[in-house]
């Protein structure tokens, strides 16, 4: 049998539901979500096996104007997936039609577009009419979807089209696999998402969780993580009085990992204060960002 193969790249501004997408087209979660901007710092690969085609779908950060170190690495990662892929897809929000970032990115992109608009749920269809004829200014669009990664809408059609497109060639995953991100950071990331989801509007990227300890046992595994900030009031503010918002979190991030891995965890989360952790190279290589983008 013929199999085929492709990286597929997942790029476009933060916020437009890339991260909503690839767990959509998946059908299981892979990628971390919230309602903030610059929620996916990295790379993260979801895989999708499906008849005698593999697809690695991969979700990148959003792209956005880099103000510090981890914003260059971040904005790095997602042309450096974008350009190594064999398919590109960019999400665009539909309710916000297509902007000048927008238009920029595309320009930037070489290879013919996969357009995605996202979101449709969210707006009329006369507007929507309107957005898909702005796109005929665009040169290099391959072909456009409209899509709701939020109820399913439109997504089974996008899937199709990969499918069939993708170029022959070996799988590089087994057929039951789902990401290639290792469970320890899984639950890192797991983590993350919920001090976004708990937290106060910027604080969140103020921090990053450092896995510590996955030590898998008999009939549970115990997973110890070191939750970084660069100010003691923002440790304060994770700890909440009398420590119960780092209980809040903790209890939502452990019920997540148990239903994520299938096992009972026993999760321990630690706050730590370490003003520079945002230039640490450490922190940047186990995520596989480049320190000096």
């Amino acid at each position: 049998m013929t199999t085929k193969f492709a990286f597929v790249a997942i790029i476009g501004k933060t916020n437009v539901g890339k991260s909503t997408l690839i767990n959509r087209l998946i059908g299981q979660k892979v990628s971390i979500v919230s309602p903030k901007v610059q929620t996916t710092r990295s790379r993260v690969r979801g895989i999708l096996s499906e008849k005698e085609t593999q697809l690695v779908l991969v979700d990148t950060p959003g792209i956005f104007k880099p103000q510090r170190r981890l914003d260059r690495a971040m904005l790095d990662c997602a042309w450096t997936e974008s350009a190594d892929s064999d398919l590109q897809m960019m999400v665009i929000d539909a309710k916000k039609g297509l902007t000048e970032t927008d238009i920029s990115i595309l320009k930037k992109i070489k290879a013919p577009v996969i357009l995605v608009l996202n979101k449709i749920d969210l707006v009329q269809k006369d507007d929507l009419v309107k957005k898909l004829t702005d796109l005929n200014a665009i040169d290099n669009i391959k072909t456009v979807f409209c899509v709701s990664a939020q109820t399913g809408e439109g997504v089974k059609e996008l899937k199709d089209y990969l499918l069939e497109n993708a170029p022959n060639g070996p799988w590089m995953f087994s057929d039951d696999e789902l990401t290639d991100l290792p469970d320890k950071l899984f639950c890192a990331e797991i983590t993350r998402e919920k001090l976004f989801l708990y937290l106060r509007e910027e604080l969140p990227y103020q921090l990053t969780v450092e896995p510590v300890l996955f030590k898998e046992q008999k009939q549970s595994i115990r997973i110890e993580q070191n939750i970084i900030v660069s100010r003691t009031a923002h440790k304060s503010i994770i700890l909440g009085a009398g420590g119960k918002m780092i209980k809040k979190i903790g209890e939502a991030a452990r019920m997540e990992m148990t239903r994520q891995l299938g096992k009972k965890v026993n999760l321990f989360l630690f706050v730590k204060v370490r003003q520079d952790w945002v230039d640490d190279v450490n922190q940047y290589q186990q995520w596989g960002l480049n320190f000096n983008a």
